[in-house]
């Protein structure tokens, strides 16, 4: 199995056809305001709506507190034509002490949904996850309503498993949330 202080000990940078998958700093917090001001990238998202950039500071930061003490990694999504952060994807660490499992998440920003980028993206990071950090399983949670989330994860191979009512609270309310995973196993036999 992967040390978690091997893989967390610099920040990988990942490369794909069209993208950079990078650490945000805070120079990116324009870019990422941008991204989590928009309504319908928030829509379906656990965080609110972005008024002030420093909603955007704080994101950076926590994100970054999330990697050192090895709890998470959320890489920015960038273009390479030009570097500037589009969006994010990542994982949460279940528990450092048997991290055979983590949490998936992804955001992008609106103008770039629907060519191809978040696959790109989370094609690049599940190979890192098994490879890099030895996980066995990925989950991603996904609020019912959002269909093209649910179609983006059964094309790279999840599985849904079932429904968790009122799992997720977040906005003022409860949330039904569809639960879907990908194991190694699965992985290994889908690519």
């Amino acid at each position: 199995m992967q040390n978690l202080s091997t893989a967390f000990k610099n920040f990988p940078q990942l490369t794909t056809e069209n993208l950079i998958l990078r650490e945000t700093k805070l120079a990116d917090a324009p870019a990422v305001f941008q991204v989590f001001a928009d309504d319908e990238v928030t829509k379906y998202h656990d965080l609110e709506t972005a008024t002030h950039i420093e909603q955007a500071q704080f994101l950076i930061e926590r994100r970054a507190e999330r990697f050192k003490n090895q709890q998470g990694i959320r890489w920015g999504i960038a273009t390479k034509e030009n570097n500037v952060i589009i969006g994010s994807c990542g994982y949460s660490i279940k528990s450092i002490k048997n991290c055979f499992q983590a949490e998936i998440g992804y955001e992008l920003a609106r103008e770039y949904w629907r060519k191809g980028l978040m696959t790109e993206a989370l094609r690049a990071i599940i190979q890192w996850g098994f490879q890099q950090l030895d996980l066995n399983r990925i989950e991603a949670f996904v609020m019912l309503e959002n269909t093209a989330s649910i179609k983006l994860l059964g094309n790279l191979g999840f599985v849904e498993e079932g429904l968790l009512r009122e799992y997720g609270f977040w906005k003022g309310k409860f949330h039904d949330l569809k639960i879907f995973s990908l194991l190694r196993r699965d992985y290994e036999n889908y690519f």
